[in-house]
């Protein structure tokens, strides 16, 4: 299992439609995570700052993000959500979430 956890910034303007939108997501988007083998998978707000944090249970990651990119309703989805969003500047090229290292963990 694979530990995720990456963050991103919000428009301050669109964080209550954010929410709204993400308390009530869509069963086919649900659908494509669980496809994907992201399982655990939760998104947090620290003011205009977004916590992601997920668990991938799979064995090819680079193609199940890429189906998951691939697929329709996500697409429809992303379209949605990116315009609230603001990537980090320091991200890697070609990312829009900023990947986090893990410092610790215990179970």
């Amino acid at each position: 299992m694979r530990r995720i956890a990456q963050i991103i910034g919000i428009s301050e303007d669109r964080i209550a439609e954010y929410e709204a939108l993400h308390a009530d997501v869509w069963p086919t988007v649900l659908d494509r995570i669980a496809q994907s083998n992201i399982r655990n998978y939760s998104i947090f707000r620290h003011g205009t700052t977004l916590f992601a944090y997920m668990e991938y249970v799979g064995d090819d990651f680079e193609g199940d993000m890429a189906a998951m990119a691939a697929d329709p309703e996500t697409q429809r989805w992303w379209d949605i959500c990116m315009p609230m969003q603001r990537p980090l500047p320091e991200r890697p090229e070609g990312s829009w979430w900023l990947d986090l290292p893990e410092v610790f963990h215990t179970d």
